[in-house]
């Protein structure tokens, strides 16, 4: 049942595109079949974002080689990304209200198009952090817009299973990632690694002229620019401080922590005082919500640096080649696949709180078991553990992605879908740059020998961050029957 604090209508309520008559929200049949094409478009971007996410990490080693600096120093080129994400996704509830999704989503793709090819084309760490920041800029828009249009578009008692479908391809993306990153930056060049993003752009831009709906407001309103800033300074400052952490530099940044709580508290302050804020507090008053959001945030950061400590495990500590750092990542997908047809009948069965607190107990006694492997650990029981912890986080994510919408109405999704989608590459940096700032106070002197050690001691301490999350689901009530009548 929605909360009744937010189920009344808003003037966010959307219209069609004003080239035709203003009508209700289309009515969706039973089956979602019918939206086969839009599913597919979403989930091809959610492919081609999370590819990106992910891609970079097999080729670390190999790319700070080329441009001449220190594997864990590529950690900038994975967080620019996603905090560049995580800062402009907000601004996409708006720009859906002034311009149309199928427009916004159109450009994204133009624009992370753009941020790809200058990438490829980037001779420095600089350039290629900038040109990481221009791909955020497009890739910002591709989540949050198209779970939006699923949200308004498939009946809700299916879109559980529209929703895994398309996140099952993010994870796909995610863990094909290292494995085709390994490959071409063996066999071909890491300029390869983006610049292959080019022609699948231009696939994603005539499938969104004809399979994209355009839902609009005849008049937004105002964008909420103090509250963007606000917000936008305090992840920045946030995740500068962490990067001073990695570095070593803990008393500069002392300053920053401060600096990026007195703006984050700022955002909090003018949120409660802006009719339409870039992020609105007010849903955090939902229970589904605020615990969607939390345990977003403690399990990503606890999980999303963990391939990029494996791949350099691997290559570095263990002496294998990119491709077969790659290639261990395969299992994963399989893992996540296999346990894909089995979400929606666990979540009716166990509901979210029982389903999440046991999974998330589960996830961080695999990440601990991680610190057993070694240089000489068989590559077929390497496999087994990737293939494991894809199947728990495969059962993470889809349920995670659920969650944030069940308590709400209709007119609250793009609101919802934002702050979802920003929870998330949010804890995503900060989980990247936890996971180097673990390995550079392990390391030592950066021999083979060191590597492995503070891969191990590292994924320990992942795991117990990551078991945090437990509790965060723990303030769940049960929704089995809830989630029966959706």
């Amino acid at each position: 049942m929605p909360v009744d604090v937010l189920a009344h209508p808003t003037r966010r309520e959307e219209q069609a595109a004003p080239a035709a008559p203003p009508s209700p929200a289309p009515e969706a049949p039973p089956n979602p079949a019918a939206f086969r094409g839009l599913i597919w478009l979403v989930s091809a971007a959610f492919f081609m974002q999370a590819l990106d996410s992910t891609i970079v990490n097999t080729a670390v080693p190999g790319i700070a080689a080329a441009l001449e600096v220190t594997p864990l120093s590529m950690r900038t080129a994975l967080t620019s990304y996603v905090l560049t994400l995580a800062i402009f996704i907000p601004a996409s509830p708006w720009l859906c209200d002034r311009f149309g999704t199928r427009r916004v989503f159109g450009g994204a793709i133009i624009v992370f198009a753009l941020g790809s090819l200058l990438c490829g084309l980037s001779q420095t760490l600089p350039q290629l952090v900038a040109a990481r920041v221009i791909q955020g800029l497009g890739g910002a828009a591709l989540m949050p817009v198209g779970r939006y249009v699923l949200v308004r578009t498939i009946d809700r008692r299916d879109f559980v299973r529209a929703m895994t479908t398309v996140a099952t391809f993010g994870l796909m993306g995610s863990v094909l990632g290292p494995l085709l990153g390994g490959a071409l930056v063996e066999y071909t060049s890491w300029r390869v690694i983006f610049l292959i993003n080019v022609p699948f752009s231009l696939m994603g831009i005539w499938l969104n002229l004809r399979e994209m709906p355009d839902y609009r407001l005849d008049q937004a309103h105002p964008f909420d620019m103090s509250g963007f800033l606000l917000f936008a300074g305090a992840s920045a400052l946030y995740l500068i401080a962490a990067e001073r952490a990695a570095d070593g530099h803990w008393h500069g940044c002392i300053g920053f922590v401060l600096s990026a709580t007195v703006f984050a508290l700022a955002y909090v302050w003018h949120s409660r005082r802006t009719e339409y804020p870039v992020s609105d507090l007010k849903l955090l008053r939902v229970r589904s919500v605020w615990v969607s959001l939390a345990g977003n945030l403690f399990t990503r950061l606890g999980v999303s640096g963990m391939f990029l400590l494996l791949v350099l495990f691997l290559q570095i500590g263990c002496g294998w080649s990119p491709l077969w750092a790659g290639l261990t990542m395969v299992p994963q997908a399989v893992g996540s696949i296999c346990i894909k047809p089995y979400v929606h009948r666990l979540l009716a069965h166990f509901g979210y709180r029982k389903l999440l607190l046991v999974n998330t107990i589960a996830i961080s006694i695999v990440l601990c078991c991680f610190a057993l492997l070694s240089p000489t650990t068989p590559g077929w029981v390497i496999g087994a553990f990737v293939f494991v912890y894809g199947a728990f986080m495969s059962l993470q994510y889809s349920s995670m992605n659920t969650l944030a919408y069940v308590d709400l109405d209709i007119s609250h999704a793009s609101m919802a879908s934002s702050m979802a989608s920003t929870a998330q590459y949010l804890s995503m940096s900060f989980g990247i740059a936890l996971a180097s700032m673990l390995m550079e106070f392990f390391i030592g002197d950066r021999s083979p020998e060191r590597y492995v050690w503070a891969f191990r001691y590292s994924v320990i301490i992942l795991g117990v961050v990551t078991l945090c999350a437990s509790w965060v689901f723990s303030r769940l009530r049960d929704t089995r029957a809830q989630l029966a009548t959706h």
